[in-house]
């Protein structure tokens, strides 16, 4: 008899997404003549620029000769690629970084969720909420929670609420933690910490013998100047923290797949036996026995980022997308709403009107403007009263959704 896993029995499945494709179809079905836009995917619409093609294509040509064809990649990344990151994203903002600590991956989503693997079960979890679900999920398949309560918290995991009365800004933990999840800018608010505030939470691990795994997907959508880029730029980062990152949004790699995670070998961690390892080590073994790496055409599509070409055209398409997030936020507070986020990230949070439940807004949205966004509460506990928009549309959409809503929308 085969046994299966019973803690991915505790999680609700996949109810967030499957519960709005089902209120969508359904509205379709009644309203076939709707025109519906949908602002809730964290989804780009824009395609890949022209110096990534490029580089691709030739990519593509090296595969078809002898003499420059590749098979299996290294495990880590190529040396092309990997020399690119340190020198355009952390070279150049400071940071020192040995080649043997950047990772080559297929995204940030894998990495976050992986990642978890080489840690102790019995590991104290804390993390922001509203959050990414990727991070709370893996914890509960791996069976550091207990069973969902009826407040929708997992027993087990500290939860570090973030809304509007404390600014979306998470306090330290009142009990020990060991493993912490930070996403700046984050997914689903759209907001930012300071330089002195992530300080703290360094410091914090560093006192407590914590590991920080922080998720900087969005980076490149920070506009404002005091609001660090990566975690490293904070002293002592070095010895606490795994830092994150894609190219998915950065430059349209949704589909194409492909980003990188720093493990500085000065973060360490023990064993119940008191004996310190770094983690450094135990994510090059793991990355080397499950996974094959990403494809030689897809990593020279990712080093033309960092050409000069590339930088203009993905600096082009990242303004595109932020413009359509003023769009968003200056319609929606003409509108009357209360909205957060929008400035350092391409995602809009906005606080239901008249203390609405988020899935009553959701359907109020639906019918009334026929926009589809995505209920606050879909991201944990905290996201309840809340809604989020994203900036990943069209242009046309975009201007499109935010008229309805002012004119259609009854507040």
């Amino acid at each position: 008899m085969a046994f299966i896993n019973e803690d991915y029995l505790k999680l609700p499945g996949s109810y967030l997404f499957a519960e709005i494709a089902k209120r969508v179809s359904s509205f379709k079905n009644d309203n076939p003549e709707a025109d519906i836009i949908r602002l809730g995917i964290g989804d780009v619409t824009k395609p890949l620029v022209p110096a990534v093609i490029s580089a691709m294509h030739k990519a593509v040509d090296d595969m078809a000769c002898a003499e420059t064809f590749r098979g299996y990649g290294p495990d880590q990344g190529y040396d092309f690629l990997i020399q690119k990151v340190i020198e355009c994203d952390y070279k150049s903002r400071g940071i020192s970084l040995g080649e043997d600590e950047v990772f080559i991956s297929d995204g940030a989503k894998s990495d976050v969720a992986n990642f978890q693997e080489i840690f102790s079960g019995e590991n104290i979890v804390a993390l922001t909420d509203p959050v990414y679900p990727v991070y709370l999920d893996t914890n509960v398949m791996a069976g550091r929670t207990g069973n969902l309560g009826q407040d929708g918290k997992f027993d087990g995991i500290v939860y570090l609420p973030c809304n509007g009365e404390n600014n979306f800004t998470p306090t330290l933990p009142e009990s020990k933690v060991d493993m912490i999840y930070l996403c700046f800018p984050n997914n689903p608010t759209g907001l930012t910490l300071s330089k002195a505030e992530l300080k703290k939470w360094v410091d914090y691990a560093r006192e407590n013998g914590a590991v920080i795994l922080f998720d900087s997907a969005y980076e490149a959508y920070i506009t404002e100047p005091d609001i660090p880029h990566s975690i490293y730029e904070v002293d002592g980062a070095r010895e606490c923290a795994i830092e994150f990152r894609s190219f998915s949004k950065l430059a349209g790699f949704t589909g194409t797949r492909c980003a990188y995670t720093i493990v500085p070998k000065t973060v360490m961690a023990k064993t119940k036996g008191g004996e310190s390892h770094p983690l450094n080590k135990l994510w090059n073994r793991r990355q080397a026995t499950k996974f094959n790496g990403v494809p030689y055409i897809v990593q020279r599509g990712a080093e033309a980022v960092y050409s000069p070409e590339g930088q203009a055209q993905i600096k082009e398409i990242i303004a595109y997308y932020m413009a359509n997030a003023k769009i968003i936020r200056d319609g929606l507070v003409e509108a009357g709403l209360q909205i957060y986020g929008g400035v350092n990230a391409p995602y809009l949070w906005l606080k239901t009107p008249n203390q609405m439940d988020s899935w009553d807004f959701f359907d109020k949205l639906l019918h009334e403007a026929n926009v589809v966004g995505t209920p606050g509460s879909g991201f944990g506990p905290s996201g309840a009263g809340y809604f989020r928009l994203t900036a990943f549309g069209s242009r046309e959409n975009t201007q499109e959704a935010i008229n309805r809503i002012k004119t259609r929308l009854s507040i």
